[in-house]
């Protein structure tokens, strides 16, 4: 694997068409269950103290550099990620090379049935010759029963899709894969949260100016300052200094 640890987790070096290719091998390989998460700084210091969420993300068959805060970390630790890779790169680029190669039969677990029609029609418009297999919306509440996960499993796999798209908030969606995995007949898992509403545009991403200065984060905050402002002035900086410190003392 090409990884680097940021913050003693395995992150990729990969670019994003390489992980886009990566992925792809996988599917013609035919294994079930690899799955990748996206890193950013706030995940990395949720998943320090929940116990689950770190070793779904340090399970992960491909963990990206999804935030500017990663890249900055891989500067100040001599590595060699160099760019993003977000959740959105993955799902396009990969949505792309299927549609251009045999196609393949996709799964959309997450959001609410509007979005999920939405989505299901964009993307007959958009990528033609992938099959979008089934979609379902899981209740909205904090722990799913046993019956909810029963139902989600079955509706999964009665449509044998060749990749799964999970759109939950983080940690739950991770956690969920990192449950489920084995009991999923999917050749590939993706956890990629809110790409479900960027998708569609019911929430609109950053310009692209801001993107490429790595300032994506900006807009959001101010959109929604009451949700984010936690990871942005405590997570995002905690992260940084931990960073700093190992670069100082890496055998404390």
């Amino acid at each position: 694997m090409q990884n680097e640890k940021i913050a003693d987790f395995p992150v990729t070096t990969r670019s994003g068409e390489e992980c886009v290719s990566l992925i792809a091998d996988w599917l013609i390989a035919g294994q079930n269950g690899k799955y990748f998460v996206c890193a950013n700084p706030h995940s990395l210091e949720v998943a320090r103290k929940d116990p689950e969420f770190d070793r779904a993300i340090r399970n992960a068959d491909l963990v990206v550099p999804d935030g500017v805060g990663i890249v900055l970390a891989s500067k100040i630790l001599n590595g060699s990620i160099r760019e993003r890779v977000t959740g959105m790169d993955i799902f396009l680029g990969l949505s792309e090379a299927l549609n251009k190669g045999k196609g393949g039969r996709c799964f959309f677990l997450g959001s609410t049935e509007g979005n999920l029609m939405k989505i299901k029609e964009k993307m007959h418009g958009d990528f033609p010759n992938i099959t979008v297999a089934g979609t379902y919306s899981p209740p909205f509440k904090p722990q799913f029963t046993e019956e909810d996960n029963e139902l989600m499993i079955e509706a999964i796999n009665r449509t044998e899709p060749d990749v799964l798209w999970v759109g939950m908030t983080a940690p739950k969606q991770e956690t969920w894969i990192y449950r489920n995995r084995t009991r999923l007949n999917v050749k590939f898992i993706g956890a990629i949260g809110a790409v479900f509403d960027f998708y569609t545009g019911n929430v609109k991403r950053s310009h692209p100016v801001f993107q490429r200065l790595g300032l994506e984060w900006l807009p959001r905050l101010l959109r929604e300052p009451r949700r984010l402002w936690r990871r942005n002035f405590i997570s995002n900086p905690s992260f940084l200094i931990r960073v700093i410190r190992h670069k100082l003392n890496p055998n404390p």
